[in-house]
């Protein structure tokens, strides 16, 4: 089957087969001139790196409520805006976030610029997330390669070089298949075929549109693609985190340094994360160990937090952070680690 021939029987899935986001323009609305919104295209993009669709619904949801376009989202206030990314991880997206809004808003008059090479210039938008945006916002041809299209092309064309060692050439066939007309149309249909379809295990080739030019498939290969080489075991470092509330119900709490590990987040005072950590309580108190600990993995590492709890006597005056009044604090607002140890030590007090 040529390569044409496989792009058009893509699209014809897709037409009937497309998944229903609340971001997405689908195939009927855009064969009847309905445009996406960029906006929605960018943000949802950014949401959606090594994160869920099913994860990320309800926070585009609800970030689009709020901040309505990029001109909205670019007056933000910073905390409000890493609050509500709270939970959904890699914390430096949401910074990124900001960043690209504000220029937009600031430089381009709160209009995105139109293709992948323009796009490249915006902070927190890699390659990936160009083509992603200049595709499907702005039907440019340009190649959008993520997991689900690294799984479809080294099934489709039978590649067994192991990923990442592979990437430059399924980057290339997902090249050659990508058509000059819907191609950003063609590039969600290989992403939904990669979700829904041409999954990690068990793909349910009987249904697929392109089952027949499926060189794996042929081979009895396909469960077996795309190899990938052995990871390396991650480390795991230790540390400790301070709660500590005072007789009015407010909060010792620290905002994290806007760079590193999850920069401009609400935490817990707390120790370096190491192979040794010291015990560096914010004030002197007796700091009851809770007996339990936050354990919680990081793309890098896997953290093990012993937590500490005290009652901060009223005119604490704390080496670090800021009481914050129960009024002014939301848990749902702390990254998950800093939750997790949060909800820790909240049956531990109630249970006491």
């Amino acid at each position: 089957m040529r390569d044409e021939a496989v792009s058009d029987a893509l699209l014809e899935w897709y037409d009937t087969h497309a998944r229903d986001m609340p971001w997405r323009v689908g195939p009927t609305a855009r064969k009847a001139g309905v445009l996406p919104d960029p906006y929605a295209v960018w943000m949802s993009e950014v949401m959606l790196q090594q994160t869920t669709v099913a994860a990320v619904k309800e926070y585009f949801q609800r970030f689009t409520a709020r901040w309505p376009n990029v001109t909205a989202l670019a007056a933000a206030d910073d905390g409000d805006v890493m609050g509500e990314w709270a939970g959904l991880g890699y914390y430096a997206r949401a910074r990124n976030l900001l960043k690209c809004a504000r220029v937009v808003a600031n430089d381009y008059g709160g209009v995105f610029p139109n293709t992948r090479d323009e796009l490249l210039t915006l902070p927190g938008i890699g390659p990936y997330t160009a083509a992603a945006i200049a595709s499907i916002a702005f039907d440019e041809a340009a190649t959008v390669v993520d997991g689900n299209v690294e799984r479809v092309m080294a099934r489709l064309f039978a590649v067994e070089t192991p990923l990442p060692t592979s990437k430059p050439e399924l980057t290339a066939l997902a090249e050659r298949l990508t058509p000059l007309q819907r191609p950003g149309c063609h590039a969600q249909a290989v992403m939904d075929l990669g979700a829904t379809i041409c999954s990690p295990k068990s793909p349910a080739c009987g249904i697929c549109p392109v089952q027949s030019p499926c060189a794996a498939r042929k081979k009895g290969i396909q469960a077996e693609l795309p190899r990938k080489l052995p990871k390396a075991a991650k480390p795991t470092r230790y540390g400790f985190a301070y709660l500590a509330q005072r007789s009015d119900g407010a909060w010792l709490l620290e905002r994290r340094p806007d760079k590193g590990l999850l920069g401009g987040m609400l935490g817990w005072p707390g120790s370096e994360w190491s192979d040794a950590p010291q015990e560096t309580p914010p004030f002197d108190a007796n700091w009851h160990d809770i007996g339990a600990e936050v354990r919680h993995t990081f793309t890098h590492f896997h953290l093990r937090l012993a937590v500490r709890v005290a009652a901060a006597p009223d005119g604490t005056n704390p080496r670090t952070g800021t009481f914050i009044p129960p009024s002014d604090f939301r848990p749902s607002d702390l990254p998950t680690v800093m939750r997790k140890a949060f909800d820790l030590a909240q049956s531990t007090l109630n249970a006491a």
